[in-house]
């Protein structure tokens, strides 16, 4: 199933749910279509439900697979503090230590979303959910059948813990997303209420409502913030069986799951046994995938794929190579140029680092054709601009004339292209120029300011494989006068320096949602979120005229003006370079043993192979692996 945790995931870094941005006073008719003091099953933020009250499963379920069976596997995504190469502490729900992967599947939320639809909630731990006329309260009849791991039942006390918790001393990105709450109250056992102030918009409230509950008695005698490696009990449908700190983590179906036959989660979630192993460099995660210790792997590194799936169990067809096509939301990989050191907050500057890139020489040299050149924090989505502005784009531009680059006005910013000989003397030109433009000079072998402080610039990675594909990069840096390096640390090292903004420079790789929301855009792009630790604003952007826009998003009422003004909001991150897009892929690409079975095609939202996948048995005595 979906929870509003796993609907934005990340790749290195982290995820978050909502984010900081500029209150605005909600708008009425954004719920004209919603009905109020009605229970509903289901809510949407535009449009229709696709599923009536009494479906019986999504449609991507399979109720009719085998149950059992184990799939040991390597992580693509993960979310909040969550960490592929370690793990420390059994909460995600906090800043702190490192949590694995997957421990989300634990808990249940009053709603899911729906893979199928972009923005679509059904009921789980609440059955229904009521409007209120001035659509500021929302109230949740929950499930009498509700259980946590434990056998307690999930009451409404538990919720209204939960979510007061959460806000106070939740994981920013959690915490954020609840920032216009002002009371959670359990109105009896089965009734809980949660009411926001006026200032959120309909989106941002759905986003709030996939939230995990977690028990309030279990809290009774410890911190919230420092529970450690204790199991915090949940009511999802997996609970924690074998683990070794830092190595492996195993989640075990319940047989005793309560919502097992309900159609939110019926025909989902078919393994026994989910296996993460954790490894601190790809490489061993690979030989152990060869070794058939894993099952399932996403490959993300070119070369591997390209290179390094040649072994005997390829070559009998015991392992299969296979593509799928990547979810109808947007996605990005971006540099991060960290604008709260002076010397990034140059445009000029960033957009002369970004000319120095040559993804011409570097896809053909290094990624063996298989990344396409990224424009856009919003790639893969209707989101992404092209040309010209429109008429309904200009209405909410042109009253930002002279706070946003003249260029937004124009055809928007696209990527150099380069000859790809890996010295493009044009780009390079121009490159200088710009560093000159913004005040650095070249003396003796390096770039300089009026001060006469060189231009260091030092890319902080947590993996050798960014130094392999940006090496040609960095040598082309250097030659123009920058002294730059990279400086490779630890995953605690990585995150604790990322959460505290102590980086010139680093890569960043989000899956976002299909509806963005004026909470979850501010969190990357909004001036509030600048300086909240663990936030998503690497850059540190902080302008007036992109908080402005981010406004614009909250006050949509269709998705069309939605639409429209984040393809504004694209228009002007792209003249300004805050993020700097870098390579994109256009499929997943992922090898596993012949041990399973799924349904075709995948859902256009999601792909989460250890819910949607089942282990086939006659496949695996055919491969010699029952």
């Amino acid at each position: 199933m979906s929870t509003a945790l796993s609907r934005l995931t990340r790749r290195r870094l982290l995820q978050g749910l909502g984010a900081a941005g500029l209150a605005s006073a909600l708008p009425l008719r954004a719920f004209a279509d919603v009905a109020t003091d009605t229970p509903l099953h289901g809510l949407s933020a535009f449009g229709d439900l696709k599923y009536p009250a009494n479906f019986q499963a999504f449609d991507y379920a399979t109720p009719e697979a085998p149950q059992g069976g184990r799939m040991n596997y390597s992580v693509p995504n993960w979310i909040l503090n969550q960490s592929p190469q370690t793990f420390d502490t059994l909460n995600t729900f906090i800043l702190q230590g490192n949590a694995p992967p997957r421990i989300e599947s634990l808990y249940d939320g009053l709603m899911v979303s729906s893979l199928d639809e972009p923005d679509s909630l059904y009921g789980a731990l609440a059955s229904t959910v009521e409007i209120s006329a001035d659509r500021n309260v929302f109230t949740f009849a929950l499930r009498p059948e509700a259980r946590f791991s434990d056998g307690a039942p999930v009451t409404a006390g538990d919720v209204a813990f939960t979510y007061r918790t959460l806000k106070e001393k939740g994981h920013p990105s959690i915490a954020v997303s609840l920032r216009e709450m002002t009371e959670a109250v359990a109105v009896d056992a089965q009734t809980f209420r949660l009411t926001f102030s006026g200032k959120q918009t309909y989106q941002e409230t759905l986003e709030a409502f996939g939230l995990p509950v977690v028990p309030e008695a279990f809290f009774a005698d410890r911190p919230f913030e420092r529970t450690g490696l204790d199991v915090i009990p949940g009511s999802g449908g997996r609970r924690i069986g074998r683990m070794e700190v830092g190595r492996f983590i195993e989640y075990e179906k319940r047989e005793d799951y309560w919502a097992k036959d309900l159609a939110f989660a019926r025909g989902l979630d078919h393994f026994q046994t989910i296996r993460i192993d954790f490894f601190r460099d790809r490489q061993p995660a690979l030989e152990a995938f060869k070794k058939g210790e894993i099952t399932f792997r996403e490959e993300f590194t070119t070369r591997s794929w390209a290179v390094e799936y040649d072994f005997p169990a390829v070559a009998a067809g015991h392992v299969i190579k296979r593509e799928f096509p990547v979810e109808t939301r947007p996605k990005f990989q971006c540099w991060a140029l960290n604008q709260r050191r002076e010397r990034f907050a140059d445009p000029r500057v960033r957009r002369a680092i970004n000319l120095c890139f040559d993804f011409e020489w570097t896809n053909q040299n290094i990624l063996f054709g298989l990344r396409t050149h990224s424009d856009s924090p919003f790639e893969g989505s209707p989101y992404k601009a092209a040309g010209r502005p429109s008429e309904a784009e200009l209405a909410i531009l042109e009253p930002l004339r002279g706070q946003v680059p003249e260029g937004v006005f124009g055809d928007v910013w696209v990527q150099p292209v380069s000859d790809g000989t890996g010295n493009d003397r044009r780009l390079l030109r121009e490159a200088v120029k710009l560093f000159d433009e913004a005040g650095w000079t070249r003396q003796g072998s390096g770039l300089v300011n009026g001060k006469g402080e060189p231009f260091r610039l030092e890319y902080m990675i947590n993996g050798a494989e960014q130094q392999r594909v940006y090496g040609k990069f960095f040598d082309t840096l250097r030659r123009i006068g920058v002294d730059a390096s990279f400086r490779l640390v630890d995953e605690a090292q990585y995150q604790d320096r990322q959460q505290r903004f102590d980086y010139d420079m680093i890569l960043a790789a989000f899956s976002l949602g299909a509806t963005p929301t004026r909470e979850g855009l501010g969190l990357f792009f909004g001036s509030r979120a600048r300086n909240v630790p663990g936030s998503y604003n690497f850059p540190g952007i902080a302008d007036p005229a992109v908080d402005a826009i981010i406004a614009k998003v909250g006050e949509a009422t269709t998705r069309a003006d939605l639409t429209t003004a984040i393809l504004c909001l694209d228009r002007v991150l792209r003249a300004r370079l805050d993020w700097i897009p870098n390579i994109n892929a256009d499929m997943h690409r992922v090898a596993y043993w012949d041990l399973f079975g799924f349904k075709e095609p995948k859902p256009d939202y999601g792909f989460p192979v250890e819910s949607l996948w089942w282990y086939d048995e006659a496949r695996a005595k055919a491969i010699g692996r029952a």
